[in-house]
C-alpha cells in the first residue's frame, strides 16, 4: 500500500518538472517540500537562480493557482523564494531537488 502522502508529492514533483521547465531553462531549482493530502497544503521552495528574479513572482502565482486546478487534494499552496542564502545547486529531474538550504528570511512578498 502506497503512502497517499508521498504519492501526492511525487505527483506534484512530476508535475512540476513536467509544466514548469523554463525554472531549469532559466537556472532555477524547485523542491516540494510538503505535499499533505489530508489538510491539502503544499509549499513549494524555488532556489537558484529564482532568488532575487524579478519574474519570481509571476512564477509563484502561477504554480499556485495551476496546482489547485490540476490537483483535486489540494487547497492551499505557499511558494517560497528566498531572497539570499546558500544557492545549493542539488537537482534532480526537471530541476527539482533535495537539499536546497536557505536562512530564513522570507521575503514577505508572497
Amino acid at each position: 500500500m502506497s503512502d497517499p502522502e508521498d504519492s501526492l508529492q511525487r505527483r506534484i514533483e512530476e508535475w512540476m518538472a513536467g509544466q514548469m521547465p523554463i525554472i531549469q531553462m532559466h537556472g532555477g531549482e524547485s523542491v516540494v517540500r510538503k505535499a499533505d493530502p489530508d489538510t491539502g497544503e503544499v509549499v513549494v521552495e524555488l532556489g537558484g537562480a529564482c532568488a532575487g528574479c524579478g519574474i519570481s513572482d509571476i512564477t509563484a502565482d502561477n504554480i499556485r493557482s495551476d496546482l489547485i486546478m490540476d490537483f483535486d487534494a489540494v487547497d492551499d499552496v505557499t511558494v517560497k523564494v528566498p531572497s539570499s542564502g546558500d544557492h545549493g545547486n542539488s537537482t534532480v529531474e526537471g530541476g527539482r531537488g533535495g537539499e536546497l538550504q536557505y536562512g530564513t528570511d522570507d521575503p514577505g512578498h508572497f
